[in-house]
């Protein structure tokens, strides 16, 4: 689920951003390899906290433990209306573009397809959380051996002939500046790292199985992300790295001549199909969560009789991802709240230092490098906030609201549970 929900399309269809501002053989490479270590670093404060707190809810859980259930529950509020669902529908119209090169699709025909996509493989995770692991193992294997034959086509090829600089004379030691932007764009491919703890109550020994998903997935992946980039940059050059949107095809055509264009564009939506199965799979388990806190209605964490799955949310989650799909505001609600996550992060890995306080806190694993990774881990997230907040504070700013609006209805909700409380006491 952790390699799966990661490896998106993003390393298929535009490293440009990284390469772009890091225009060196050498930088590129340490961009990735510094942004799997921060992933890394978050993982090992993420399985400690999973160890702790092994049931349904994961980064929710996380904060409402260590901060209070308002904290949490903006995570749920920020999930559902723009972080987890956009980036359902984001990934659904991915794939959905990629389906129109083999099928002729206009606008609408894109996003027939890709609500179509969304449909499709809810209804796999509402019929039983087999069926939809059962389908996201297929389709990682799938992307993992494209990845194994993408480094081995790269490294057989025939090396470019082209400098490790673009010709514009830029310097192969990146500016700070350069190397904190690039370093932010490889994060956002590394998104989805966090996912898997959402799933606790139905994960076989999950005070083991999750740190253990979380360390193997993020080093596997990692490791991935940095051969595949090197396989790219031996077969083209940083400049045509940086300025191509759809650098993997680029690489195929360079490799197999006709056909690599074709034989990209499914591997896409292979991808992109993998990566909604675990991200459609994982999302309702936290609002089912926040349902039995009694922070959303008790019928959306209604388990189905039959599949055992929360099928109340699952639906809720399809529903709301096609509408952002069908009206196109996807694109602006993900692209203000995204960087929004990085501050729940920072949150969740400064929950650590609070939790060690406590008496009682007996996580089964405890992060390696502490409190060391930890504060590493949590300046960097505020370096991503801080750099997103200059370079567009007015959208950052509308993110943030989008986010603390959920904090009236957290209030409103939290009255509504402690009036009928208090109705029970008088009876």
């Amino acid at each position: 689920m952790v390699i799966g929900t990661i490896i998106g399309a993003s390393i298929f269809v535009q490293p440009s951003l990284v390469s772009g501002a890091v225009p060196s053989l050498s930088g590129m490479l340490l961009v990735w390899a510094a942004a799997g270590v921060l992933t890394l670093i978050g993982a090992l404060v993420t399985a400690e906290l999973a160890s702790a707190f092994p049931g349904t809810g994961g980064v929710y859980v996380f904060l409402r433990e260590s901060y209070s259930p308002a904290v949490g529950f903006l995570w749920c509020w920020a999930m559902f209306w723009s972080m987890h669902t956009g980036i359902i529908a984001a990934i659904a119209t991915v794939c959905a573009r990629y389906v129109g090169f083999f099928v002729p699709l206009g606008d609408t025909g894109v996003r027939i397809v890709a609500i179509g996509a969304i449909l499709l493989l809810s209804g796999v995770n509402y019929a039983g959380v087999r069926y939809g692991t059962a389908v996201q193992t297929t389709f990682t294997i799938i992307k993992v051996a494209a990845v194994v034959l993408i480094v081995a086509a790269g490294f057989a090829a025939p090396r470019a002939t082209m400098p490790v600089a673009d010709p514009s004379g830029s310097a192969l030691v990146p500016s700070l500046r350069a190397f904190v932007t690039a370093t932010v764009a490889g994060l956002f491919a590394f998104g989805g790292w966090h996912m898997v703890t959402y799933t606790g109550d139905e994960t076989v020994d999950a005070r083991r199985t999750i740190p253990r998903a979380l360390l193997i997935g993020t080093l596997a992946v990692t490791v991935s992300y940095i051969a595949v980039n090197a396989a790219y940059l031996a077969v083209l050059s940083p400049a045509a790295v940086a300025s191509s949107n759809r650098v993997a095809a680029d690489f195929a055509d360079r490799v197999m001549r006709s056909g690599g264009a074709a034989a990209m564009s499914a591997l896409v939506v292979l991808s992109t199909l993998g990566a909604m199965t675990g991200i459609i799979l994982t999302g309702p388990r936290v609002y089912l969560a926040a349902a039995h806190d009694g922070l959303l209605f008790r019928w959306i964490g209604d388990i189905h009789p039959r599949y055992g799955t929360p099928h109340h949310a699952i639906a809720l989650q399809a529903v709301w991802a096609s509408i952002l799909v069908a009206t196109g505001t996807y694109r602006t609600l993900f692209t203000r709240v995204v960087y929004t996550e990085w501050i729940f992060f920072g949150l969740m890995a400064a929950g650590v230092f609070v939790l060690r306080q406590r008496a009682g806190y007996s996580p089964a694993y405890r992060a390696w490098g502490y409190p060391a990774l930890p504060l590493v881990f949590i300046v960097s997230t505020g370096f991503i906030v801080f750099n997103q907040l200059v370079s567009d504070p007015i959208e950052s700013a509308t993110g943030l609201l989008i986010v603390l609006a959920g904090l009236p209805i957290y209030y409103l909700r939290t009255a509504r549970l402690n009036s009928r409380t208090a109705t029970h006491a008088d009876h």
